[in-house]
């Protein structure tokens, strides 16, 4: 019997990785690259899976690092992108970084070599024909122009994003409730949706001064048409403003009372459930463009943060990303037109790695379809399914608007806290979750992919 063969746009991380993942079950791939045809303004090669920033895959550590973790579930199901990391890295302590070029050569050499593998070099402008059957659209970040409009046709003109306005989002088991409260202004809502913040007078002309005196990243020289909208104007941009401005925007201290000191505060950060897990908060219009290093030093120095971890960083960057809780279903599927399906950046995640593994995911999902087999999505617990159901549905209410929907890297913040009752019923040491959660999510993978047809764990 001839097996039709499955198309996929897009020669990075997630493509290469779900190219391996059809051909090495016997599915004959088309891959579509653009980039010796056409190039754009990060690639520097036409090579597959090229790195274009860091040569980093991040931390290593399977037991402490949730990318170290997924490392290792990769590595578990035949990732292409780990064996090439593996073959091709370079001493980084306990990171895994690699040598870009020679990276790039394994991976398109390897698909080079098999015979089920197609590489074609044009751009594909539109979305494509129904006689090419299923399709894997993993473009990317950098998604040509035709493309992206392509795609707004048949989503909808509001679920496509060109750039990224990231607010830092905190793990909410390092902030200080001593300091910190729940309430809503005027007690709205529920009266408790948002965690609240206090500054002083003295504190709150202090973090003025600090933003506005920081380094900021520069935008490259592609990325200077970003607007500045309203609704994700940078903190430093608005403080340039005037000293004021903050306090009568996002920090504007009206309808709240600090329930510690009795008072109301001359300035407010507040943070907001970013999961439906409730581990995560994002800082409430707090988009910036400040390096990394001066962005902890100061968000450390709010009162309830001296001691924050960060699930991410803020930022301000292009990056084009579909609206994936409203459009896509844990099969990675457009739910509109489910022979498309989405993999890798685009998709709302960030990082090579977790590219990789989104791509792996479609590849996967659609092999065993091809195949006839019903399977479902990793469980939650794992990193792959905690990736997956981050892009597809742990999103908080209000994920139906792309306004809501940022990219994540992959984090122990998107997986389930741990149920202490099947652990010995008793809490563990904040040192000792991390390692808990890795076993926790080997253990059900390796149940997972022995009975991939069970359904996911909550």
């Amino acid at each position: 019997m001839t097996i039709s063969p499955i198309h996929i746009i897009g020669g990075g991380m997630a493509g290469t990785e779900a190219a391996w993942q059809l051909i090495k079950v016997g599915i004959p791939v088309i891959l579509h690259e653009m980039r010796g045809v056409k190039g754009t303004n990060a690639h520097q090669t036409d090579g597959l899976a090229e790195l274009v920033c860091s040569n980093s895959f991040r931390s290593d550590d399977l037991e402490n690092n949730a990318v170290g973790l997924l490392h290792e579930e990769m590595r578990r199901m035949g990732s292409l992108m780990m064996e090439a990391a593996e073959k091709t890295k370079v001493p980084a302590g306990s990171a895994l970084a690699v040598d870009r070029d020679l990276f790039s050569q394994y991976v398109q050499e390897k698909l080079l070599a098999h015979p089920l593998f197609t590489l074609e070099r044009g751009e594909v402008k539109a979305i494509p024909p129904s006689d090419w059957g299923n399709v894997i659209i993993a473009t990317g970040p950098l998604t040509s122009d035709a493309l992206a409009k392509a795609v707004l046709e048949i989503t909808g003109v509001d679920e496509l994003q060109f750039f990224d306005a990231i607010a830092p989002i905190i793990y909410k088991d390092t902030i200080d409730f001593s300091k910190a409260w729940f309430q809503s202004r005027y007690d709205k809502g529920d009266g408790a949706d948002y965690i609240n913040l206090p500054m002083s007078k003295e504190q709150y002309y202090q973090f003025i001064e600090d933003i506005t005196d920081a380094e900021k990243s520069d935008f490259k020289e592609w990325e200077q048409d970003i607007p500045f909208f309203e609704g994700c104007m940078p903190i430093e941009v608005m403080a340039e403003r005037g000293p004021e401005t903050l306090s009568f925007g996002p920090m504007k201290p009206v309808g709240l009372k600090n329930p510690h000191s009795g008072e109301r505060p001359y300035a407010v950060v507040q943070l907001r459930q970013d999961n439906k897990l409730g581990t995560l908060y994002n800082m409430v219009g707090f988009q910036t463009k400040l390096k990394y290093k001066f962005q902890k030093e100061i968000f450390r120095k709010i009162p309830g943060l001296e001691k924050a971890e960060f699930a991410r960083l803020g930022g301000l960057h292009r990056n084009t990303f579909i609206n994936s809780p409203k459009l896509l279903d844990d099969q990675l599927r457009l739910k509109s037109m489910p022979r498309l399906r989405f993999a890798g950046q685009i998709t709302g995640v960030e990082g090579y790695v977790e590219s990789g593994a989104m791509g792996l995911m479609a590849g996967f999902f659609l092999a065993a379809e091809q195949h006839g087999k019903s399977v479902k999505s990793p469980p939650i617990v794992t990193a792959f399914g905690a990736l997956i159901n981050h892009i597809t549905g742990g999103h908080i209410e209000g994920a139906g608007t792309a306004k809501t929907f940022q990219p994540m890297n992959v984090n122990f913040g998107i997986m389930p806290p741990l149920d202490y009752g099947k652990i010995g019923g008793q809490k563990v040491k904040r040192k000792d979750r991390k390692p808990l959660k890795s076993k926790r999510a080997l253990e059900a993978l390796k149940h997972w992919l022995n009975n991939p047809e069970q359904g996911t764990e909550k």
